[in-house]
């Protein structure tokens, strides 16, 4: 029930105490603004993170090889490991049922392009089609590789964007030849990949004609591998650990490389990775709403503090009260309407602040591992939870207090 005479008192008692409801609201409000950019600031770093996986497919499995390390059956150490076409070949045997994507290439560094008089140096990839979807790259213009391509050995190429404007300028370079190493290749399509220019100065060949035009024989640098989906992010980490384990045993056992050597064969897992992060990032929230929690507990002390102070200078209103019969109840309805009204009123205006500055501030923050950082619906209903929730602690020990006073203790008071 709306008590008007209430609602007087409170108000009555800020204006008296304009400095001091003052601070004390700052104190709250500072807890909740700190909070909210806490909790911003964390779901940034979640959103970075998330973007910097999005680079390629998000259960990427990458093999390369390297070089032993030790000597296993007779084998010195420092043997550089080379991948062939045969390695790709028993992996889609053997796991075939358990795969989605996959792709092999065979790279070419520093190969020079020329297009009339403009020319460059470039990484070269030969690769499948399958390619264009494990390193999400997205078509700006013509098409991508196809299997006529590969089987045909084809000589069509895909160029990135910052090749396109480096030999094409404002030229359309579909359907223009360009030369590689005295090979003609015509430009059958323009890609733009999330990862930035760096993956855009690459050319894209058939894996096929890679490895026949330049010298690979059946060489193979690289495994690009997908498995298939499972039903949750969990099952899919499990899943894909347990392949990586078995992918990297079949290849050690096909080149001879002991079964602790970890430097000849490398498997990068992303679905691994991301876990890792997430977990960090998860660690990280929670410090962050421990920080702010601690924060605000610091407000509702101060508040606390001020409302037995107030109790004290009303104590012999309160024995009045008391006297003409005020049952406890009421009193502590009184002090805990104020606390939990000058509490919450800061804590609004400390998140409305907050909310605001990330409204705006956030989109221009666009960092490697911060983006975007904002707060959604729930968390700002879970803070507004916590304002009444602190509001009624801040005053229920001083409500309390004040219940407990004997009117005639209280009218003695001076």
């Amino acid at each position: 029930m709306f008590d008007l005479d209430r609602w007087d008192e409170i108000f009555e008692t800020i204006r008296k105490n304009k400095l001091r409801t003052f601070l004390t609201g700052l104190s709250v409000a500072s807890g909740i603004f700190i909070l909210v950019v806490l909790l911003g600031i964390g779901e940034g770093m979640r959103n970075g993170i998330s973007r910097e996986f999005e680079e390629d497919a998000s259960n990427l499995i990458y093999v390369w090889p390297g070089v032993t390390s030790k000597e296993y059956k007779g084998l010195n150490p420092g043997r550089r490991i080379q991948m062939k076409n045969e390695d790709y070949n028993q992996i889609l045997l053997l796991y075939g049922d358990k795969l989605d994507k996959t792709a092999a290439t065979f790279q070419n560094w520093g190969m020079v392009l020329n297009y009339g008089k403009e020319s460059g140096s470039y990484d070269v990839r030969g690769t499948f089609p399958a390619y264009q979807v494990l390193e999400s790259i997205s078509l700006t213009a013509g098409r991508f590789l196809d299997l006529n391509d590969l089987n045909n050995s084809e000589k069509n190429m895909v160029i990135g964007h910052r090749i396109k404007l480096d030999l094409f300028k404002d030229e359309d370079p579909i359907g223009k030849i360009v030369q590689v190493s005295g090979v003609n290749f015509k430009v059958v399509g323009v890609y733009t990949d999330k990862g930035g220019e760096r993956e855009e100065t690459r050319a894209v060949i058939p894996m096929t004609t890679a490895q026949r035009a330049f010298g690979g024989s059946n060489n193979v640098d690289r495994l690009y591998l997908t498995l298939d989906p499972e039903e949750d992010f969990d099952k899919a980490v499990a899943a894909s650990t347990q392949f990586s384990a078995e992918l990297d045993e079949f290849l050690k056992s096909r080149h001879t490389v002991a079964p602790d050597d970890n430097s000849a064969i490398h498997i990068n897992n992303s679905l691994e990775n991301a876990k890792r992060f997430y977990t960090l990032m998860d660690m990280i929230k929670y410090f962050f709403w421990g920080v702010g929690i601690c924060t605000i507990i610091a407000g509702v002390v101060g508040v606390s503090n001020i409302m037995l102070i107030i109790v004290k200078e009303r104590t012999r209103e309160i024995g009045v009260r008391k006297a003409l019969g005020a049952q406890p109840l009421s009193i502590i309805g009184m002090i805990l309407h104020e606390s939990i009204f000058v509490t919450a009123i800061a804590g609004f205006l400390g998140l409305i602040f907050s909310l605001t500055l990330l409204e705006f501030i956030g989109p221009m923050i666009e960092t490697q591992y911060i983006y975007n950082p904002t707060v959604n619906f729930t968390v700002a209903i879970n803070t507004v939870v916590i304002l009444v929730i602190a509001g009624a602690i801040a005053g229920f020990f001083p409500a309390w207090r004040a219940a407990r006073i004997k009117p005639i203790i209280a009218l003695r008071d001076e």
